[in-house]
């Protein structure tokens, strides 16, 4: 399908939500792999948590070469979930993407996942995603997203962050609570309450990267967020929140997800 664009330039841009801490390593790969896009209407709103390396010299060198990537400054060390709702209430596009600011996009990402929306009316898609190490190597695992999922299906199976891409026009703007981890996992529960799917682009666009010293990485400190995420947030029974996480727990084992 070809994007029309006879619409006005601002119904199609779409906002980039990349928050920040300590990622002077890797955020220019994730800024380049945005500007490489061949769809050009976006806006990078990065959000940086009070950083103590050279991230924020990164980006504004960045900022020099391309006036759609925006900066701000949390006064305070926050969190990652204070971060996002920060770059959210900055975003002015018609769509929303998610990217972590040490994860990287394939260059025909946005075109790719706009036009499937575009396609089936779709307002809350993901896509496939690899993996991939600290210096950027392949690591040949691909996470294959299911083609669609209700509520239910995200309970067991969080997407992958960086392949998020939503219609804030039609859902409008979430507010995420103040949840340390996995707080974009309580975002996607927010976003399908209100979108009754989320829908799967059956191909790998995005790859994250595995890093040693990541939060996300600290399996085995999830579990306590997990459960806050089912007992308080969600206010699911204590049997159901059980199940949810031995099936996470076997999932996460037998590389499931």
């Amino acid at each position: 399908m070809k994007l029309n664009r006879d619409k006005n330039i601002d119904e199609d841009l779409v906002s980039v939500i990349m928050p920040a801490y300590n990622c002077g390593e890797f955020i220019g790969f994730s800024l380049d792999s945005v500007i490489d896009q061949t769809y050009r209407n976006w806006e990078v709103i990065v959000v940086d948590d009070c950083s103590k390396d050279n991230t924020e010299e990164i980006i504004k060198e960045y900022i020099l070469k391309d006036s759609r990537i925006k900066y701000y400054r949390l006064p305070t060390n926050s969190g990652a979930a204070l971060a996002r709702n920060k770059a959210i209430e900055h975003a002015r596009g018609k769509y929303i993407a998610f990217l972590d600011s040490d994860d990287v996009w394939r260059n025909d990402k946005l075109t790719k996942q706009i036009t499937f929306m575009k396609l089936n009316d779709y307002n809350f898609t993901c896509t496939s995603y690899s993996k991939i190490d600290e210096l950027g190597n392949d690591l040949n695992r691909i996470i294959r997203t299911k083609s669609r999922r209700d509520y239910e299906g995200i309970l067991k199976t969080c997407p992958g962050n960086s392949t998020i891409v939503y219609n804030a026009e039609q859902l409008g703007k979430f507010k995420i609570p103040n949840i340390k981890k996995r707080n974009d996992y309580v975002l996607w529960l927010q976003v399908i309450k209100k979108e009754k799917y989320l829908y799967g682009l059956e191909e790998s666009l995005s790859s994250h990267r595995i890093r040693s010293n990541a939060i996300s990485s600290k399996k085995s400190s999830l579990i306590s967020y997990h459960w806050k995420v089912y007992r308080e947030i969600e206010d699911l029974s204590i049997m159901k929140s059980c199940f949810l996480i031995m099936y996470w727990v076997f999932a996460t084992l037998f590389k499931l997800r």
